[in-house]
Order: C-alpha cells, then sequence, then structure tokens
C-alpha cells in the first residue's frame, strides 16, 4: 500500500528576499542553491534543493512537498486519493523543473495551502557539497525529510480526518495545553512511514496566518545554543526561549521569520518504531524552558 516517504521540500511566499537569504544562511545555516526574479531556493543536504521562496506579499506558506520511494508509489497514492474525491492535478514540465523532481501531483489543504506529492528528487552535483557558513555539525535530514511544519486549523476535527484519512499520516500523540486562561491548544502530531516523530502537527486557533512555524533538526546540540546566540545578537524576536518538549524530546528554541511565521531549531527528536509506539496525550507543550517572549 502506497505512502508518504517524508517531508520533503516546503515552499513559502515571502515579501523579503533579502531579509529571509540572511536569515537562511548567516542564522539558520541553509545554503542558496539558486536566487532569480521569481525567488530562491535552499539546501540543506546533497539534495539540489529543500526550501523555495517566491516573491509573494503573502508571507506564509505556499507548499509541503511529499516524497514518495517510485513512481508506481506516487500513482497508486495519487489514485487513492482520487478515489477518496480529493482533486488531483499533475504539475507541468516547468514545475518539475523548478521543484528539482521527476514527477508529481497536487492537492489542496482545507487550510489553505498545497501539498505536492512526487518521486524522483535530485541531488546537486557530485562537486557541489553542501557547505553551511555556520553550523558546526550538520542537519538531520536523510530518510527523516527536512524537519516539520506546524499549520493552524479552521477546523481541528476535519483537518485531523484530512491528514489522517486522506493522505493516511500517522498519528504520533497529542498535546492540549491551557497556554493562556481560557485559550487551550489541542494540537495532533503526525509522523510518516520513516518515522520522525512529526512532519507535520495542526492546531485550531484562529490565527492571522496558515502557518505557525517550520522545525529544522542539526545533529550537533552545540547549533541549537550557536544559533540561539546568534538570534539575540542579531535583534531576532525570541518566540520561545531554549527548551524541551516532552512528546518528541526534541531541545529546541522558536524564533521569528521575516515573514512572521516562526521557525524552531532543534536537537534530539525521537524516531517512531510503529511497532513499540504507545500513542499518548499530554497535557503541556514543553517539560521545561520554553520559556515565552511574546504573547500569542
Amino acid at each position: 500500500m502506497a505512502e508518504i516517504h517524508s517531508l520533503a521540500y516546503a515552499g513559502f511566499g515571502v515579501s523579503d528576499l533579502d531579509k529571509w537569504q540572511w536569515l537562511a544562511t548567516d542564522i539558520i545555516g541553509m545554503q542558496v542553491a539558486r536566487r532569480d526574479e521569481q525567488g530562491l531556493t535552499l539546501r540543506m543536504d546533497e539534495y539540489a534543493q529543500r526550501f523555495f521562496l517566491e516573491k509573494n506579499p503573502i508571507d506564509d506558506i505556499l507548499v509541503a512537498g511529499w516524497q514518495l520511494r517510485s513512481e508506481q508509489e506516487l500513482e497508486s497514492y495519487v489514485a487513492e486519493l482520487r478515489d477518496k474525491g480529493i482533486a488531483v492535478e499533475e504539475l507541468s514540465a516547468e514545475l518539475l523543473q523548478r521543484r528539482k523532481v521527476e514527477k508529481a501531483y497536487s492537492c489542496q489543504d482545507p487550510n489553505g495551502f498545497t501539498h505536492e506529492f512526487f518521486y524522483g528528487h535530485s541531488e546537486a552535483g557530485l562537486n557541489d557539497v553542501f557547505r553551511s557558513k555556520v553550523l558546526k555539525g550538520s542537519f538531520v535530514t536523510g530518510d527523516l525529510g527536512i524537519g516539520h511544519i506546524l499549520p493552524f486549523a479552521k477546523n481541528g476535527p476535519a483537518t485531523v480526518s484530512f491528514y489522517k484519512d486522506v493522505l493516511k499520516l500517522r498519528i504520533s500523540d497529542y498535546i492540549r495545553e491551557e497556554v493562556q486562561p481560557g485559550m487551550v491548544v489541542d494540537a495532533t502530531f503526525f509522523h510518516t512511514a520513516t518515522g520522525r516523530h512529526h512532519s507535520i502537527a495542526t492546531a485550531q486557533a484562529p490565527m492571522p496566518k496558515v502557518l505557525n512555524h517550520f522545525m529544522v533538526q542539526v545533529q550537533n546540540m552545540d547549533d541549537v545554543g550557536m544559533a540561539y546566540d546568534r538570534c539575540i545578537k542579531a535583534g531576532i524576536p525570541i518566540i520561545l526561549e531554549l527548551g524541551h518538549h516532552p512528546n518528541d524530546k526534541t531541545f529546541s528554541f522558536y524564533a521569528q521569520t521575516p515573514s512572521g511565521f516562526n521557525f524552531e531549531m532543534g536537537w534530539g527528536g525521537v524516531v517512531i518504531d510503529d511497532r513499540r509506539w504507545e500513542v499518548k496525550a499530554f497535557n503541556k507543550m514543553s517539560d521545561w524552558g520554553h520559556k515565552r517572549n511574546i504573547v500569542l
């Protein structure tokens, strides 16, 4: 049965490409792959690109790119989506070239962005080794994908059903916490076949943007602390200070991007083995730290 392998790329519409390029390279540690009038693309590893940024005043998520292992799996997966009544479109040759994939389809998320499903992710050239300006180690990618995204849900139950029953993502666990008096965050976390604790999570909230944050994971814990220091020195707003999540066991912090949504930089996340995993419900987002500096 066809199943999503990993979250392999993400695309954002951003109004200030220069600020984003600086954040991505000098603060987070990515590498620019290409920049043109339409936007820029970013590398994290051996692949030709992992994030793409399009010049767009929306300042929000545009695309989540999901990888399947083969053309056969991709076609089987898309056929299942269509059987469920989902409108699926094949990407044009021009978009395939920009995404650096062999074949892809897309459908719409209930919350206002696009899911793309593909196979055949292009690697960079043999002599084009990924180099970060600032990282001591590397990003944790490979079979686990780029990290995760957390888009807000307009309708929480409907969105959870879409991710679980339509996209066939696996539920990892839940967190339900009263983050402010009378404001309860009810979040559901989903993983793919390769087991990163979550590649996407969602919670219903009346927020102006779809995307709350994206997360990238680093191999060296020092890179979390050093990135935190770079944010402080550069005056980047820290949303959640250094802390630890009880469900995915990640040590991380959150800071604001030039588009107003956030990024999380983390270390030490869980990889799920579904044969032994127990789905739990937690009552707090963080078991220590993650002091909030900006009120929701």
